[in-house]
């Protein structure tokens, strides 16, 4: 069944987090039948002598092809960007500077994947978050990681969960020692299991909000019960 009145946004890049967008504009050239005149080093083949309506036709739509790819890559850039690529004739010259200007060289990547490796030794969790947050600010890094070509394995996620997280979660891990190995724990699966004692601490939360309320109002009702007489010494 097709889909109806589906369309894509382009990924804008602005100068930063280039793996995550080069992922992002490479789906959405390929959605578009657009990805070949990137990857494709072939130029289109010129027409014969006395070219026939199927020759010219085929022709038109391969030039038409890296025209909008190249007309995309355009799009898909801030002004400050585009000014590196205009001067590319095609597609995969635009792509390719790009890459060069952003990605770095495998010595950039590999600071950058051993300060993101720190940084996910450092992290703590927050004490006004729970751990689905906490797990989603472990898992960016891990995912910037890979996307600059490191590794990383999710059992290293399980083990920073279990070290780090606060003594109100030590109930339910000695729990799930028990019942689980956790050695084949995932990350999901571990992360849900806990979320639990957040939802526990939220309902309680809400229960001594909602006595200290009725506590208050019911001082509030009591004091204007009572009032304040004023005597006046006239009077007597």
């Amino acid at each position: 069944m097709a889909l109806k009145n589906f369309s894509i946004s382009i990924p804008l890049f602005k100068g930063d987090h280039y793996n995550s967008w080069a992922i992002k504009m490479k789906s959405y050239l390929k959605a578009m039948s657009l990805w070949e005149a990137i990857e494709s080093d072939v130029e289109p083949i010129p027409l014969p002598q006395n070219p026939t309506a199927a020759q010219i036709k085929k022709r038109d739509e391969e030039v038409a092809r890296e025209a909008k790819a190249l007309s995309c890559l355009h799009s898909a850039v801030s002004e400050e960007i585009f000014t590196t690529i205009m001067g590319c004739d095609t597609p995969k010259e635009a792509w390719a500077k790009i890459k060069e200007e952003f990605e770095g060289n495998q010595q950039t990547k590999l600071m950058q994947i051993l300060n993101l490796k720190r940084e996910f030794e450092t992290m703590r969790m927050k004490s006004n978050e729970g751990v689905k947050e906490y797990g989603s600010r472990l898992m960016s890094i891990v995912n910037q990681i890979k996307l600059l070509g490191g590794d990383f394995s999710s059992q290293r996620v399980v083990d920073k969960l279990l070290v780090t997280l606060p003594e109100r979660y030590e109930t339910k891990i000695s729990s799930l020692e028990d019942t689980k190995d956790l050695s084949k724990l995932t990350v999901s699966e571990l992360i849900n299991s806990l979320h639990a004692v957040d939802q526990r601490r939220s309902m309680r939360e809400e229960e001594i909000g909602g006595k200290n309320e009725g506590l208050l109002l019911a001082k509030v009702s009591s004091s204007k019960g009572t009032g304040n007489k004023v005597q006046c010494n006239h009077c007597h």
